[in-house]
């Protein structure tokens, strides 16, 4: 017989530091679940900035190679995050600027996947990332042709962009994508006041190149209206 189990005094202290061995070991493995809206975030902001790198920062002929190797990167955070919609929505952003640069009959399909990001972003939360979901789909919906070739559809759009906007009446995004849809339209009258919006439009924190980029935009739609 050892010593621990000849001596109860010792067997309950024993006893009583494997139990505490235990709750240590618990509380380790649930620390990464508690640390994964973190995780996340740092994902999201990583995207958030090699998309705006890519697009406001480098050459156009190498967007679509650039987009292609970061719609890898955002598939896999959304693998890690699939009931999540941030990811879904940058997912579908990232495939959107893909099909932008790619063109051709090949850029359909990119965007039929990104529209499908975007629908399942909805279904999780339509607020996320305050409306992006909506606004990008919006924009999807009267970039990409009508039947028969693709899906677009322009009245199905401004449903899109008009709910994006009372979630996020302010924001640059939805002021200038309504004002070029309402270009795209022939209402460029209609389109002054949603750009003078954006283009007043409050920074956002660590979006420095991605505000400066889409202002010169906005910019430069209200001139060609003004001329």
């Amino acid at each position: 017989m050892n010593a621990i189990s000849h001596h109860p005094a010792s067997h309950r202290s024993a006893l009583y530091a494997v139990a505490l061995s235990l709750l240590a070991l618990v509380v380790c493995l649930a620390r990464p679940a508690l640390a994964e809206p973190d995780d996340l975030d740092a994902g999201i902001r990583v995207l958030q900035h090699s998309w705006e790198v890519i697009q406001y920062q480098t050459p156009e002929k190498e967007h679509a190679e650039r987009f292609e190797k970061l719609a890898d990167q955002a598939h896999a955070l959304t693998a890690r995050y699939p009931d999540r919609a941030e990811p879904h929505i940058w997912e579908g952003i990232v495939l959107s600027s893909w099909a932008g640069a790619r063109g051709g009959i090949g850029a359909l399909g990119l965007a039929k996947r990104a529209k499908a990001s975007y629908e399942r972003a909805l279904t999780i939360d339509e607020t996320a990332l305050k409306g992006s979901a909506l606004n990008s789909l919006g924009v999807l919906y009267y970039k990409v042709p009508g039947w028969p070739i693709g899906f677009g559809d322009k009245d199905k759009a401004e449903e899109l962009l008009r709910r994006a906007l009372a979630i996020n009446p302010d924001g640059i995004d939805p002021n200038y994508f309504y004002a070029d849809y309402l270009v795209e339209r022939n209402r460029k009258k209609e389109a002054i006041p949603y750009l003078e919006k954006a283009l007043a439009a409050p920074a956002r924190p660590g979006r420095e190149i991605a505000d400066q980029g889409r202002r010169e935009e906005a910019q430069e739609l209200l001139d060609e209206i003004r001329r």
